[in-house]
């Protein structure tokens, strides 16, 4: 028995022994104001690690009061350090890093946080600094740095940080402060890339070669055109190499130099370009190997393209070359479903496997916002976490999620920060980092906000609608933002604002609500002077705008700047030009359509991914706005022949009506409208004819009225409108696969 206890009690020693050896529960940094910590950097340290023991230097400082001493490892004999970077007491740990990775751990009495090269170790301070010293950082703002005379961390740290993909870039405004930019561990494409994105014109531009040189530009239906570059002309490569090696001496640093297609059709159809696309199953392949001669001029460069498009596949014959990234876009997916499942996602999932056969150098160009409404809310953050995975899964080595830019949208704090942990770690816990942003970002509303977001995203997925980069919040009244559901969401936010009001969380929460507002409004456009809508339902010969409207649009653009809105839309208005677009609509006489809800029959079908109303559309009271998607009913390839049954005889004297032309989205005005009156349905008589000349080239967005006004009054009760499509597109827009599509709006019968 004596022996027994005497062998237990050996064990027990050892495995104390042990335990404190390799497993302290605690290390104290500062106690009481005082340390005996030093900051110790590499013999020869990099630039980066400098800069990486200002910046922990001066958070131990603003958390203590104390400001640790910075020395080299040479000169260091101590045993209370926190080593920075790649020197020699980090060795164990940066031999498991990757890229620009980072790690930290407790050795004895010293805390390590070693990172080989780049950002990496400021990577690592600042995530240490959130993790074990309680800082954050969650917006584009100043940082949370707490107080604490004494400062102790875990004793038994040890975490290896290598991120899924070597570029990451959240693209949001918190992306314009380079210390998120690092404390997130993302870039951002002006750091990275000499020449970005759509760059034709960028290295051989219109306004410079076309009218001396069109042999430089697109072939497209017989004539140059300034569309896309002509990718056989010699003197063409020659001008994109010069450029890039000229802006390459200006930027030394610069990693990625974009050779891209605009973004647009109107690739070259000349015999030259086309033989080469005819090889290589289309226009990637004279695309392809373009840049395979660029980057064979400038092999010390890495080149990069766009599959977009009309080069969205990769081609039969030729491979990318070694200094060669491709940019997968997949901008056709709808966003309510995972790329790896969605069906939308389909001809992405095809042309990633297919560039995956010919390269290991793939980018994805992936969009996580609504670009027609960038304010409009936009549940699309569950499915971010299974993309990144999916995009490892097929050797992807970076990410540029496309957001708002510059201008707030949607959750952008949420939607950043989450995005960003991702990139690194698509395996992380969503749900968990959602909550904990909410924690610290809306502090007592941080529940509620969670609530309003499950909802929404509950509300999507159960209505079996897709969400569209490319969508508006009217189309989604069919989807997740129904009136009864807007008024649960706006419910839930009135509750989160009440909760917060008067203290620093408070802002945020307003930010929340734009995006609701936001929604409110354009819907109103589209109920007119139904419930909703922003026109009186009092109705004599003239609608009345809605009670208060005018203020609540005043409030709402308020809102908007100071809250960081400087676009509602790509390209799109700002808060103070969507106030004068309202102020417009304010001002403009509502008449009371004497067709209102009255009966409309149609010969051919609308275009059925925009349904506005139904035939409802042209007779709901309410005319159509700049955008086609609702309130204007559409038909592609094909005549409106639209008849209107009033139910009895009517006097008017006049027949009105909008047509849109917006050739950037491929819509032209009729070729000629005809108005028809019948009394009984079947023998009609024509009361007038409009007939257009052809188009001339520009890319304004126009709402041209049609009106047939009769010198007396008239007496009828049923009315046919025909619109005459143009039979096929002008010249200067032909050069997609696309028809002619008509828009009309309301088809006002007044007196």
């Amino acid at each position: 028995m004596r022996r027994w206890k005497l062998w237990l009690l050996c064990v027990l020693c050892l495995l104390t022994c042990n335990r404190c050896a390799f497993s302290k529960e605690s290390v104290t940094l500062v106690r009481d104001g005082k340390s005996d910590y030093v900051i110790v950097l590499p013999v020869k340290p990099l630039k980066n690690e400098q800069t990486s023991a200002t910046i922990l230097q001066q958070f131990l400082q603003k958390i203590t009061g104390v400001k640790l001493p910075v020395v080299q490892e040479d000169s260091y004999t101590g045993n209370h350090a926190i080593f920075l970077g790649n020197g020699k007491v980090a060795s164990s740990l940066t031999d498991q890093l990757k890229d620009d990775g980072y790690a930290f751990a407790i050795q004895g009495e010293s805390l390590i946080i070693a990172g080989l090269h780049g950002h990496s170790t400021e990577y690592g301070v600042y995530t240490f600094a959130e993790k074990y010293l309680g800082c954050r950082k969650p917006d584009g703002g100043a940082a949370f740095i707490p107080q604490n005379r004494t400062l102790t961390i875990p004793g038994d740290i040890r975490e290896i940080h290598n991120p899924a993909f070597v570029y990451r870039q959240s693209y949001y405004p918190m992306s314009n402060d380079p210390e998120y930019l690092k404390w997130h561990g993302i870039q951002r494409f002006e750091d990275l890339w000499g020449i970005w994105g759509h760059s034709f014109f960028k290295l051989v531009p219109p306004k410079v070669y076309f009218t001396s040189h069109p042999e430089y530009y697109s072939l497209v239906n017989g004539q140059r055109q300034a569309l896309q570059l002509c990718l056989s002309n010699d003197t063409v490569l020659h001008l994109v190499i010069e450029q890039i090696k000229k802006q390459a001496r200006e930027n030394p640093d610069a990693l990625y130099w974009s050779v891209s297609p605009n973004d647009d059709g109107g690739y070259c159809t000349c015999s030259r370009c086309r033989k080469v696309d005819a090889e290589e199953g289309g226009p990637q392949g004279s695309l392809v190997r373009f840049v395979n001669k660029v980057a064979a001029a400038l092999p010390e460069l890495k080149i990069t393209t766009l599959a977009y498009g009309y080069s969205a596949h990769a081609p039969l014959k030729t491979k990318p070359a070694p200094n060669v990234f491709v940019l997968v876009s997949s901008i056709d997916a709808f966003r309510e479903k995972s790329l790896k499942e969605s069906p939308s996602a389909a001809s992405f999932r095809k042309n990633l496997s297919e560039w995956a056969a010919v390269t290991s150098n793939i980018f994805v160009w992936d969009y996580s916002i609504q670009f027609t409404n960038y304010l409009a809310p936009f549940p699309s953050l569950m499915t971010v976490a299974p993309n990144y995975q999916f995009f490892r899964e097929n050797s992807v080595k970076g990410v540029f999620e496309q957001g708002s830019g510059d201008t707030y949208s949607d959750m952008a704090e949420l939607n950043s920060s989450i995005q960003s942990k991702l990139l690194w770690n698509p395996d992380e816990d969503v749900t968990r980092l959602i909550s904990d942003f909410c924690r610290d970002y809306y502090g007592p509303a941080a529940e509620t906000i969670q609530e309003y977001l499950t909802k929404r995203e509950d509300a999507l997925l159960n209505s079996n609608h897709p969400l569209d980069i490319y969508g508006d919040p009217v189309n989604e009244i069919r989807s997740f933002l129904s009136p009864e559901q807007m008024n649960s969401y706006s419910t839930l936010l009135i509750r989160a604002a009440k909760t917060v009001k008067g203290t620093i969380f408070e802002s945020r929460v307003r930010r929340v609500q734009l995006s609701l507002e936001y929604a409110q409004l354009q819907q109103s456009r589209y109920y007119g002077p139904e419930k909703g809508g922003f026109l009186s339902s009092d109705k004599s010969v003239f609608y009345k705008i809605a009670s208060g409207w005018p203020q609540k649009v005043q409030n709402f653009v308020n809102e908007c700047k100071k809250g960081g809105v400087t676009e509602l839309s790509e390209g799109g208005l700002s808060p103070d030009a969507y106030q004068e677009e309202w102020n417009k609509i304010f001002a403009r006489r509502w008449p009371v359509n004497l067709a209102l809800n009255a009966q409309v029959s149609l010969a051919n079908p609308f275009a059925e991914d925009y349904p506005a109303k139904g035939n409802r559309t042209l007779v709901d009271g309410v005319s159509g706005f700049n955008d086609f998607s609702y309130n204007w009913l559409c038909f592609y390839g094909t005549d409106m022949i639209a008849s209107i049954d009033m139910g009895k005889s009517t006097e008017f004297q006049t027949i009105s009506m909008n047509f849109l032309d917006d050739p950037r989205h491929w819509i032209f005005l009729p070729a000629s409208v005809l108005v028809d009156v019948s009394d009984d349905g079947m023998n009609y008589h024509n009361i007038g004819i409009r007939t257009n000349k052809s188009e001339e080239e520009h890319t304004s967005c126009l709402i041209v009225p049609f009106l047939f006004k009769s010198a007396l009054p008239l007496r009828t009760r049923y009315i046919r409108v025909t619109a005459k499509a143009l039979k096929e597109l002008p010249s200067w827009r032909d050069y997609s696969n696309k028809k002619p599509m008509i828009c009309c709006d309301e088809v006002y019968v007044t007196k």
